[in-house]
């Protein structure tokens, strides 16, 4: 199997670098399964019920988030109305929506979950590692492909999850920090990893971000209102391709697009 997952698309130029590559992409990759981080979709902060549909019509399968989960109101009901969307599985019981869901692909039963760190984010999360030993108990003998989008800031984070899933998950890729990092490879225990798969979206900015208002904030270090920037685009992604027996990682392949 092809796991083609593709990192934090960022607003309207993201949307439209997605509509225009992911067909093309699945179809030279052989792709049997995309994941689509959409965290920053709607405008840079949160997903809408409209983004979502328009990211799932360009061929995602699932739609993962992240720590702007719940920045569109719409996101709460749209949460428990649509099993294929993530938030992070370790936000406090009783948050809309689910962490976690079960796909068909090539023949496989293919276990998606997104998590999110807790080093250097102000939010006061359950634990991303105990949340993920819980949901592969809970799911046991009903999966047999397991992918994480682990959506954290700090690499250190990332890294140990991949090391402590290693041999369990088909793929750790992180997520969040928007620049693709070259670390890939398949840890020894047959687990794909990513520190982070990058960000698609405007690649003249700052993370997405117009420069301008960004760097005058560091500046000044005034509140400023960030918008999505324009110009150049750019698409990141990444595929992890498995084998049936055990279920876990044979290769693994950055994907980096700019226009």
């Amino acid at each position: 199997m092809r796991i083609l997952m593709v990192g934090d698309v960022c607003g309207r130029p993201g949307r439209q670098m997605l509509r225009e590559h992911l067909p093309k992409l699945r179809r030279t990759h052989r792709i049997d399964l995309t994941i689509v981080n959409g965290e920053n979709a709607a405008g840079g902060f949160g997903i809408t019920p409209s983004v979502y549909e328009e990211i799932v019509a360009c061929g995602a399968d699932v739609v993962t988030l992240g720590n702007h989960t719940f920045d569109k109101r719409e996101a709460m009901t749209l949460l428990d109305e649509e099993p294929r969307l993530l938030r992070p599985l370790n936000y406090p019981a009783g948050a809309p929506g689910q962490g976690h869901c079960i796909v068909q692909a090539a023949g496989q039963r293919v276990l998606v979950a997104n998590a999110m760190g807790r080093v250097f984010l102000p939010m006061d999360l359950d634990c991303p590692f105990r949340g993920v030993d819980a949901l592969l108990e809970q799911q046991a003998g009903r999966y047999d492909v397991f992918f994480l989008d682990f959506h954290a800031e700090a690499t250190s984070e990332k890294e140990a999850m991949g090391w402590y899933l290693d041999g369990r998950a088909a793929g750790v890729v992180g997520t969040h920090t928007h620049i693709q990092t070259a670390d890939d490879r398949v840890l020894p225990g047959g687990t794909a990893y990513l520190t982070d798969v990058g960000m698609t979206g405007p690649s003249e900015s700052v993370l997405g971000m117009d420069r301008a208002a960004v760097i005058g904030r560091f500046l000044s270090q005034l509140p400023a209102r960030f918008e999505v920037a324009e110009g150049k685009r750019q698409i990141s992604a990444v595929v992890v391709e498995t084998e049936p027996e055990r279920g876990l990682a044979t290769e693994v392949q950055r994907i980096f697009i700019r226009e």
